[in-house]
């Protein structure tokens, strides 16, 4: 079973929700970032979000654009994500999930980028900015096999288009709580259940809220709502702060947090 289904599978069994992680691979350091990923793993995250940096990352807010500037300029490529992985998986088994753009995957081969990120032990990706309807347009698009596609689904995404998105979703569905970029400047959405509910109405996917989280009490609150939260700005803006002893101070920062999501 894919280590994403297995995670979701027992947090079930477990009555837990789900803690997501994300952090730019390569932040400062292929080095650094590796004991980040770690010290989330061992601090207790259930799935950890990898974004590959990017020159142009369209989706992101000043946080995480200036984290993979950060992780381009200390010589972060594509290939060097999935050694990353590969060098994870000598130790942890946490699920992997490829937060990215089309253009690195397309540079590198869709079909082939998709085998190799498999091979080096990911488990999933989220492509942010490829609709699932273009990709079956697309006979390039079309054989990406070995990863679980997480979709996405905003507030603004309208009701027509819901089902398309969610029934076809795989591992668990990213549901955004507000719009906008990512950050944490905007505390999430209350409205986070009604969107939760309007999801689920279509499928049994895990629906897990991200954007804007950033406090045990945010956490907890949108843990109640839906599987799982997800929490990145937050933790990439302790890398920033923190750029000597960041593993630690990653730490000590998701800590209530997931204490908080696993209690809900």
């Amino acid at each position: 079973m894919n280590r994403i289904d297995a995670t979701f599978a027992r947090l079930r069994s477990e009555n837990r929700k789900a803690f997501v992680a994300y952090v730019c691979a390569g932040d400062p350091s292929f080095e650094t970032s590796l004991e980040v990923v770690r010290a989330l793993a061992d601090g207790g995250a259930d799935v950890i979000e990898l974004g590959v940096p990017f020159s142009d990352p369209l989706a992101d807010g000043i946080v995480n654009q200036m984290a993979a500037d950060r992780a381009l300029k200390a010589g972060m490529t594509t290939p060097r994500v999935l050694d990353l992985i590969r060098a994870f998986r000598e130790t942890h088994d946490t699920p992997i999930i490829l937060f990215t753009y089309l253009n690195p995957v397309f540079t590198y081969g869709y079909e082939k980028f998709h085998a190799d990120a498999a091979a080096a032990g990911a488990d999933g990706i989220l492509l942010l900015d490829l609709p699932p309807d273009e990709a079956r347009l697309n006979t390039d698009l079309a054989r990406g096999e070995g990863l679980r596609h997480i979709r996405l689904i905003a507030p603004t995404t309208p009701d027509s288009r819901v089902p398309l998105l969610a029934e076809g979703a795989e591992g668990f569905i990213y549901a955004l709580s507000r719009t906008g970029v990512t950050g944490g400047h905007v505390a999430p959405s209350e409205q986070i259940a009604d969107q939760v509910a309007r999801i689920t109405r279509h499928t049994e996917t895990p629906v897990c809220v991200g954007f804007g989280i950033t406090t045990a009490e945010q956490a907890a609150m949108v843990a109640k709502a839906g599987s799982g939260v997800i929490v990145g700005s937050a933790i990439v803006k302790q890398i920033e702060l923190h750029p000597d002893h960041a593993a630690q101070a990653v730490r000590d920062f998701v800590t209530p947090l997931i204490e908080a999501t696993h209690a809900a």
